[in-house]
């Protein structure tokens, strides 16, 4: 048995600052990404919502329906979000990207099928794509972070909007 408390889990931050930090550089080198493909910050979220509903990360769950809410997104979407393919809600160009996270999220079930990357490719650019596979890819990583070392969901609030 271990000395380990069997709630207590280790604190990435404070034992891997360094890798801690590079996960961050990760995160806002993909954000200015799609920034620069001009993906909008809305269907970002959308992205991360729809990611950590399927992977069960109720950390990053609770920070981005706050994110999507506080960027006006409507609390009908967000609920609907996990069964998007039957509602009327959510453009052709959401759903593709939607698509696309779930289908890079659960990777080991088929490998991204080319029927979903075409269809992302009908409705996104090359740099647009790109800039989506790598935040449905971020937001698996913080996923599976999240969940491994138990992150406590509630404190999160979004950042206040500038005027």
């Amino acid at each position: 048995m271990s000395n380990i408390d069997a709630m207590s889990r280790v604190a990435l931050k404070k034992i891997t600052p360094d890798v801690s930090a590079a996960m961050g550089s990760l995160h806002g080198a993909a954000v200015s990404a799609a920034q620069d493909a001009k993906v909008e910050p809305e269907l970002l979220e959308l992205i991360r919502i729809r990611a950590s509903q399927i992977n069960g990360c109720a950390f990053c769950l609770d920070m981005h329906t706050k994110d999507a809410r506080a960027q006006g997104e409507t609390e009908q979407r967000i609920y609907a979000l996990n069964a998007w393919r039957e509602t009327p809600f959510f453009t052709e160009r959401e759903r593709a990207a939607l698509a696309l996270t779930e289908a890079v999220t659960l990777v080991h079930d088929g490998h991204v099928p080319d029927a979903v990357y075409a269809e992302a490719a009908q409705v996104f650019d090359e740099e647009q794509l790109a800039a989506l596979i790598w935040a449905a890819t971020v937001i698996n990583a913080y996923n599976r972070i999240a969940i491994a070392t138990r992150m406590v969901p509630g404190a999160y609030q979004p950042a206040q909007k500038k005027n």
